[in-house]
């Protein structure tokens, strides 16, 4: 087949694309920028072409002809990033890519939008119907794709929506990352007890997902929590990152509050400046907010198996990092 994968020089797009071309499929690939990954997709086939989702007709000419879309492209994270941004590309970008799928009559279209739009669970384990509470404006930006896509699923369209959890392993120079190399100096600090509870989603798993949201027939109109087969505290996760990197830990635990109010104060005062904070809010939430979610309709409607568990997918990541010299 001919498939076409908006962002897929990131950490996620990257793996699909791999995947696909494994597959022995046609893949077009568009992204804003080259990525870690840009000269082994381009030596494994891909079609490359930088540019955004929010460009019509660029969209338009690189969607005509495809089999699938698979729809990554999203403006992620930055503290200082202009809402504007945001809702330019995760939303009217989405609605670029669904306005080009529906002209040239795409069999099939998969738009991952994040576990993030159901904010903190306040009685987890969470399901596809816990309420939608985004908890930041990216994660309310991905929401508003979603609404855009049931636009075009009630003219017809087929299309299929997940929803990833926190997602690592190889490849993935950035979000676990940050976790890694604080683990790899041997001490840890916590905010609060670690007691909260973090569903982890290891990156081949993901990749499986993709595959299945795409192909099962039962996938049409519905949208899916892809994790893991398991959610963990905090604590739980740290400590077994240490134990993939072999090292002895040491667990600081402080109050969380003082903290987050140092985080305020630190995005007003960066708020002018052209740098991210060295502290935010979003960062310190991590240690408070719950995200752990019941799986089994991905399980049933698809047949989502997660084939890699927790300390196999912690051990390949950490001995990527080491591979690839990020850590010693």
């Amino acid at each position: 087949m001919r498939c076409f994968v908006s962002g897929g020089t990131g950490f996620t797009g990257a793996a699909l694309v791999k995947r696909l071309v494994e597959k022995g499929h046609e893949v077009r690939v568009l992204d804003n920028q080259e990525g870690l990954f840009f000269d082994e997709l381009k030596q494994l086939g891909a079609q490359i072409t930088l540019g955004s989702v929010t460009d019509g007709p660029l969209v338009d000419t690189l969607t005509e002809g495809c089999d699938r879309v698979y729809h990554l492209a999203a403006a992620f994270r930055k503290v200082n990033l202009g809402k504007p941004v945001y809702w330019d590309v995760n939303v009217n970008g989405t609605r670029r890519m669904l306005e080009a799928a529906e002209r040239h009559r795409v069999p099939r279209f998969v738009y991952c939008s994040t576990c993030g739009v159901h904010g903190n669970v306040e009685h987890p384990p969470g399901d596809e119907t816990a309420p939608i509470a985004p908890a930041d404006y990216y994660q309310y930006t991905k929401w508003e794709g979603e609404v855009v896509a049931r636009e075009f699923l009630d003219r017809g369209m087929w299309i299929s929506i997940l929803r990833p959890a926190a997602i690592y392993g190889p490849g993935d120079p950035e979000r676990f990352f940050m976790i890694y190399r604080r683990v790899a100096k041997g001490r840890f600090v916590f905010l609060g007890d670690g007691s909260t509870t973090y569903h982890p989603l290891y990156i081949d798993n993901l990749i499986d997902a993709f595959e299945l949201a795409s192909e099962v027939d039962t996938a049409k109109g519905q949208a899916y929590l892809i994790a893991d087969e398991e959610f963990v505290p905090i604590k739980t996760l740290v400590l077994g990152i240490a134990k993939a990197l072999g090292i002895e830990l040491k667990v600081i635990h402080l109050p969380f509050w003082p903290v987050y109010a140092a985080a305020v104060v630190c995005e007003t005062i960066y708020k002018p400046l052209p740098w991210e904070p060295p502290l935010f809010r979003r960062r310190v939430d991590w240690f408070r907010q719950n995200r752990a979610f019941d799986i089994s309709k991905a399980k049933r409607d698809l047949g989502y198996a997660p084939r890699i568990d927790l300390p196999t997918g912690l051990k390949r990541t950490a001995d990527w990092y080491r591979e690839m010299r990020y850590l010693a």
